[in-house]
């Protein structure tokens, strides 16, 4: 992720000129280019297709949409998750979701995911912070680079899934390395651990 020349948008001019470009998210009025990569939408992709699979093993009124942003109330911030689990039996309370896929409040998410990139700082903090205060019950961290710093992921530094669970205002870490086996309460039927969403960051060369 790369902060842009400064500019200062308010969320309803950011939603307007960038709503439709996965490309970008705002911080505190300040445009973020994601720099998606193909390797960062391939482990993203994988993720979603294993959370896919638990919704319909366990039968539940989840969906993951292709584009949504989460507009923090308040703020003129909207975040763009690479992944985002939400509940269809919330979003008739959602006050932008019939116009267009912005979602505005805690109940309506099951479940965040961020793929790191270059600015891991506002996935292992701000994002953790905000998103615990909105009320998201579980938000993962994919760091297939081993971006992170050390206080987040450890020495030495390697590939780590940090798995945030909600208690009260805050989150429980878990920093999940190799086979380490991914405990989703969301997700109780899921079978997944660390190593298999990095070995999506390296495909095996064609012979």
């Amino acid at each position: 992720m790369v902060q842009l020349q400064p500019q200062i948008l308010t969320v309803r001019d950011f939603i307007d000129r960038y709503g439709d470009n996965p490309q970008y998210e705002l911080i505190d009025g300040e445009l973020f280019d994601l720099e998606p990569t193909g390797i960062h939408e391939q482990v993203a992709g994988f993720v979603g297709r294993k959370l896919n699979v638990a919704i319909d093993q366990q039968n539940l009124p989840y969906l993951i949409p292709y584009r949504c942003l989460i507009k923090l109330l308040g703020t003129e911030t909207a975040f763009r998750p690479d992944v985002i689990v939400l509940d269809q039996t919330q979003l008739a309370q959602e006050p932008l979701w019939q116009e267009e896929p912005v979602i505005c409040r805690g109940p309506s998410l099951k479940l965040i995911v961020e793929v790191v990139s270059t600015n891991w700082q506002n996935d292992y903090a701000r994002k953790t912070e905000d998103y615990a205060l909105l009320g998201v019950p579980e938000y993962w961290i994919v760091d297939y680079l081993g971006l992170g710093g050390r206080d987040y992921i450890g020495t030495p530094k390697q590939p780590t899934v940090t798995l945030c669970v909600l208690e009260g205002d805050r989150y429980i870490k878990q920093v999940l390395q190799g086979g380490d086996q991914l405990v989703s309460p969301t997700f109780p039927s899921l079978h997944l651990t660390a190593e298999e969403i990095f070995a999506i960051a390296s495909p095996p060369q064609p012979r």
